[in-house]
């Protein structure tokens, strides 16, 4: 049975040459969003474009993520103990609705990120056996073609950051997902653009932590 999370936050422009793709600088502090733990997908699921995202054109994107998912409650952590609320690492792909996200929602990214099937995930890794999560290689395919190809060491805002700011006055409860932002190479900032259709094949896959597969379905 697949985990639903109690919620999943996710970060915006955490990779410097995404944030230049689209158009935006890197934030003094971290961009943070929320997704609906309902978007909640396996590997091998498939990723459903809802006809709400037909009503402005093609539109809905990949971004492929590390995703940590914390292992307890956790409120106002320092960054030196932040990983010990670690229980492990996924791979993810926080599939996006780019009107919903820049134009249909007032300025708020929610709605354009958390259609039903818009946050597809791999098993849990355990902490232990993924080792140093800020050195891991990670890529996505479209169809067998890279579009991206990164590393997490080029986060602009480390995952031992994160899980320490996140937690200031805001308890992070056991099970929560963040959503580590994507690098460059997303589908919005190719010329032209690419966005996902009917019969798609996207793959996410994270050095150590596995591999995402999920099919695209009108």
């Amino acid at each position: 049975m697949q985990h639903i999370p109690p919620a999943i936050l996710a970060i915006g422009r955490n990779y410097g040459d995404h944030a230049a793709e689209m158009g935006g600088v890197t934030d003094p502090h971290p961009m943070l969003f929320m997704k609906n733990p309902a978007s909640v997908a396996r590997s091998g699921d498939v990723i459903r474009l809802p006809s709400i995202c037909r009503e402005h054109g093609p539109q809905v994107d990949y971004e492929g993520e590390l995703c940590v998912e914390i292992g307890r409650d956790c409120r106002d952590v320092s960054e030196a103990d932040a990983l010990r609320f670690v229980r492990g690492y996924r791979v993810a792909n926080d599939v996006s609705a780019r009107w919903w996200q820049k134009e249909g929602s007032g300025g708020q990214f929610c709605r354009g990120k958390s259609f039903d099937t818009f946050c597809p995930v791999t098993e849990l890794v355990p902490a232990e056996l993924v080792g140093d999560a800020q050195a891991l290689k990670i890529e996505t395919r479209l169809n067998g073609v890279t579009m991206q190809s990164s590393s997490t060491a080029l986060m602009v805002f480390s995952i031992q950051f994160l899980i320490s700011e996140l937690s200031r006055g805001m308890t992070l409860l056991a099970g929560t997902y963040i959503l580590t932002g994507t690098p460059s190479g997303v589908g919005a900032a190719r010329k032209p653009p690419v966005f996902l259709k009917d019969g798609d094949e996207v793959e996410v896959e994270i050095e150590r932590v596995g591999i995402l597969r999920n099919t695209v379905r009108e």
